[in-house]
């Protein structure tokens, strides 16, 4: 069990943004897409594990003061340093090597995702604000992997929504960081010396805010309407704004933000605000010529 925890299966979620592009694009009834991004989506979960093995191996000792973190198998001894970096390459080469079967350009992407995060474990998460801005671009390369997988073409507004969207649960996170430290008198990350509450409450509004705005502007895109043949997604804004004001309030009034994913399987609220949004969205798009809707 401790060996499965320590490939974080939780946050094998994030990788679900692979099958974004098939959503907005019309092509989730497509068998032979979805499966192949179906193999995208086991390749990037072994890259991920790799990554977030190496975070760990490199933060156990900081692990250590953390009241969650703490519990992770290598902060507390679980599993040992070596049998992790095995288990770490035993996984590299499982995803480069289904990477490489399913498409060069998916193969690329990986490899840059891999390389980003890499780079983050080893020191650039230390740096305030690129921080979060290296994590988000680690959700915009799960959805162009997905995209050039499935060879459906990525709106601009999906890319900038999930980047804005990846930004926006990052914000959430690092301001869990500060109350923290606030509470315990020990910076849980480096990177929480460039960060206060002030600061990170006001980001939220701003990138919140800007979510919303930039969902409305898809959905009403003459671009996306001509592509979808409908003009009624705006509809599904409702349970979008829903969504971050729930999550909103889980921040500001439950004080609890630690992990986005974590939030997702604990909380019925967002739970059954995204069902009913990939409901009404999918209804719009697939059954468009349905009476209810002309």
């Amino acid at each position: 069990m401790e060996y499965f925890k320590l490939l974080r299966p939780k946050d094998w979620a994030k990788n679900l943004f692979l099958f974004i592009p098939l959503f907005f694009g019309g092509e989730i009834g497509n068998i032979p897409k979805v499966l192949n991004v179906f193999y995208g989506f086991i390749a990037f979960c072994c890259i991920a594990s790799s990554v977030y093995i190496i975070n760990d191996y490199r933060d156990r000792e900081d692990d250590r003061k953390h009241p969650v973190k703490c519990k992770r198998p290598l902060a507390s001894g679980a599993v040992s340093p070596g049998t992790a970096l095995a288990i770490c390459v035993l996984l590299l080469l499982a995803g480069f090597g289904l990477a490489w079967f399913i498409r060069d350009k998916f193969l690329f992407i990986l490899s840059i995702y891999f390389l980003i995060n890499l780079a983050y474990s080893l020191g650039l998460k230390s740096i305030s604000v690129l921080d979060i801005i290296l994590l988000a671009a680690g959700f915009v390369l799960r959805i162009k992997g997905g995209s050039v997988i499935s060879f459906v073409p990525l709106s601009e507004w999906i890319v900038i929504m999930v980047f804005l969207l990846a930004i926006f649960m990052a914000i959430g996170k690092r301001r869990d960081d500060v109350l923290l430290k606030l509470n315990s008198g020990t910076d849980m990350r480096k990177s929480v010396k460039g960060y206060n509450l002030d600061f990170l409450n006001v980001l939220l509004a701003l990138v919140s805010a800007v979510i919303i705005v930039s969902y409305l502007m898809y959905t009403m895109s003459p671009e996306v309407k001509a592509r979808l043949g409908t003009y009624r997604l705006y509809y599904t804004c409702l349970f979008v704004m829903a969504g971050i004001m729930r999550y909103l309030q889980i921040i500001y009034v439950s004080s609890d933000s630690g992990s986005p994913t974590g939030i997702l399987y604990k909380d019925r609220f967002i739970q059954v605000t995204l069902a009913l949004w990939i409901i009404s969205f999918g209804l719009i798009i697939y059954l468009k010529d349905m009476i209810i809707f002309k």
